[in-house]
C-alpha cells in the first residue's frame, strides 16, 4: 500500500538526514490524515490507495500553480523549494497513463457506454474515474474527453 510507503520513506529521510524529503513526507501525511477524517462524515472509497493517490494528486497540482505563480512573480527560490516537494510526492504516485493510453480507454469507454454527443460526458467521465483513478490526471482527461465527444 501506498501508505506504507510514505511510512517507510519518512523513516529512511529522517535516518538519512534529508529535511527537504522529511519537510514534504510530512506535509503528504498530514494531507492525508485530514482527507481521512474527511471521509468519516462521507462515503469511503473502497480502494485505500485511491484516497491517497487522489490526496497526492491534489497536492502536486496545488504545488505546480505555486511554482507558476512564484516564477512570474520573480522567486525562484520559493518556486525551486515547491518543486523539490513536487519530486517526493511524485515518488508515491503509481505511473500515470499516457496519452496514447487515454485516448485508448476513453473510445473504449465510448463504445461501451454508447456515447457519441457532450451530453454523455458525465458518463464517460464517471466510467473512466471508475476504472482509471489512479492511473489518471482527471483533469487531463476531462479535456480529452470533451475532444473526444465533439
Amino acid at each position: 500500500m501506498i501508505r506504507d510507503d510514505i511510512k517507510a520513506a519518512q523513516i529512511a529521510a529522517m535516518k538519512a538526514g534529508d529535511k527537504t524529503s522529511r519537510a514534504a513526507i510530512t506535509l503528504i501525511q498530514s494531507a492525508i490524515k485530514n482527507r481521512d477524517i474527511e471521509a468519516r462524515t462521507g462515503k469511503a472509497p473502497e480502494d485505500d490507495d485511491a484516497l491517497v493517490v487522489e490526496v497526492l494528486q491534489k497536492m502536486v497540482k496545488q504545488r505546480r500553480e505555486s511554482i507558476d505563480m512564484y516564477t512570474k512573480g520573480g522567486r525562484q527560490e520559493l518556486a525551486d523549494a515547491e518543486a523539490a516537494e513536487v519530486a517526493v510526492i511524485e515518488r508515491f504516485l503509481p505511473k500515470q497513463m499516457t496519452a496514447e493510453e487515454t485516448s485508448a480507454a476513453i473510445e473504449a469507454i465510448k463504445a461501451e457506454l454508447g456515447a457519441s454527443e457532450m451530453k454523455d460526458m458525465g458518463r464517460v467521465m464517471a466510467e473512466l474515474k471508475a476504472r482509471h483513478a489512479t492511473t489518471l490526471d482527471m483533469s487531463k482527461a476531462s479535456a480529452a474527453v470533451k475532444a473526444a465527444l465533439s
